[in-house]
């Protein structure tokens, strides 16, 4: 294969992050370095009823810290998210629109849900006062793309721009997708990620009839345990996840801080069941391989997984079985954790959230522990870096994400 030009080689810089372990970039990611627990009782609403009273809630953020308190009301918490988190990572970049051709801007923020919470309270307001008390202003706080839609109005940021729906591996597509922009010439900055704030009474009671969450609410500092022997179900987290991509030559040009290349990317699907991975991996096999592919890699480049990690008894099984049938023997040198212990689930933001954890620890040398692992499977058996974290220089990271529907996108990112 031929060496890509500086015009198609695509990095990352800048970094955005609301997560339940901090508001930011370096609180999230020093709280999992510390093994930090995201995990507690939702607030919510009242869970009493609920089979799954627990959640990676954030309970501290304050949209009016970062929107017009107009603009707070007119869209849903998952805007607030990825608002926020658009904000941090383009003020990281150093960024200057001013500078920038806007058409050579673009925006995919996805959402694997949207705005339940606007759903829900019109649902409400439809019931008890009929159709003239539902918000005039329902229809844009609900849909996906607001994300990307509001950061372009803020930044006047006119280049593509739409909002990638594949469940739980939206945040990663949005991402992956984003390089092949570069790549194809049709941008020199795209801004990407994902954003969910589905930690509400109706999207608990669909994971809850599907039996898809962990019931362990008494002890819900541990109730996250990805690979453990006695995982019961994914805990739900919120936030949103954002990085900043340039091409090389634009942001050589510009003289940009460069934290790292994103080297790779594939999408693939399982074709297969509509909520269960493949039983022996086969669509994750097939994305991974097509990111390796697309940055001219080989199985042996690979130092560092960041996994799906769920805490599923499914996911983690057939995960942990694609990534020993894919990499062989390579496989026992690989580290693999699961950030999802510390933050809990965040669904369409689980890409873009752990694409910065990703990048961080490329840059920090340290690799974020799966906590909670005590207890060995022998169906998931790889070295899942337990309960602590781990000081290693990396040089190549993969982000896999998985979501409902067979979807796939495995990420590459790899240090300058």
């Amino acid at each position: 294969m031929t060496e890509l030009a500086e015009g198609q080689r695509v990095v990352v810089t800048g970094l955005g992050a609301i997560t339940p372990l901090g508001l930011d970039v370096d609180s999230f990611f020093q709280g999992l370095l510390d093994g930090k627990n995201g995990i507690s009782r939702v607030e919510a609403f009242d869970t009493e009823k609920f089979t799954c009273k627990i959640g990676g809630e954030i309970k501290d953020f304050v949209a009016t810290d970062h929107m017009d308190p107009k603009e707070v009301r007119r869209n849903d918490r998952f805007v607030h998210f990825s608002f926020a988190a658009g904000k941090q990572a383009f003020a990281d970049s150093g960024l200057d629109m001013d500078k920038e051709d806007p058409d050579r801007v673009g925006i995919f923020i996805g959402s694997g849900i949207g705005g339940m919470d606007t759903i829900e309270k019109n649902c409400r307001k439809l019931f008890d006062g009929g159709p003239r008390k539902v918000s005039p202003f329902m229809i844009p706080a609900l849909i996906s793309n607001m994300a990307s839609g509001y950061m372009a109005i803020e930044l006047g940021a006119m280049g593509p721009n739409f909002s990638i729906v594949s469940a739980c591996a939206t945040g990663a597509h949005a991402i992956g997708e984003s390089l092949k922009t570069l790549r194809l010439g049709e941008a020199d900055v795209m801004i990407a990620g994902g954003s969910e704030a589905a930690i509400t009474a109706l999207s608990y009671g669909g994971f809850c009839s599907m039996k898809a969450m962990s019931t362990n609410n008494d002890d819900f500092e541990n109730a996250s345990r990805p690979f453990d022997a006695e995982r019961d179900g994914f805990v739900m987290g919120e936030g949103a996840g954002v990085i900043v991509l340039e091409t090389l030559e634009h942001a050589k040009k510009r003289g940009a801080r460069i934290y790292c290349e994103l080297v790779g990317y594939g999408a693939s699907c399982d074709a297969n069941h509509i909520t269960a991975p493949h039983p022996e991996g086969k669509g994750l096999i097939g994305a991974m391989k097509r990111a390796l592919n697309s940055g001219q890699l080989s199985i042996d480049d690979i130092d560092y997984i960041n996994a799906h990690g769920t805490s599923t008894p499914y996911n983690d099984k057939f995960e942990t079985k694609a990534v020993r049938t894919l990499f062989g023997s390579h496989a026992d040198k690989i580290m693999m954790s699961s950030t999802k212990s510390m933050t809990g689930h965040l669904l369409g933001a689980a890409g873009g959230v752990e694409s910065v954890a990703c990048v961080k620890m490329l840059q920090a040398e340290s690799i974020a522990p799966t906590m909670n692992y005590c207890n060995p499977d022998p169906e998931c058996d790889m070295d899942y870096v337990p309960n602590e974290a781990r000081e290693a220089k990396i040089e190549v990271a993969m982000s896999n994400s998985l979501g409902f529907g067979g979807q796939n996108a495995s990420l590459i990112f790899k240090l300058y």
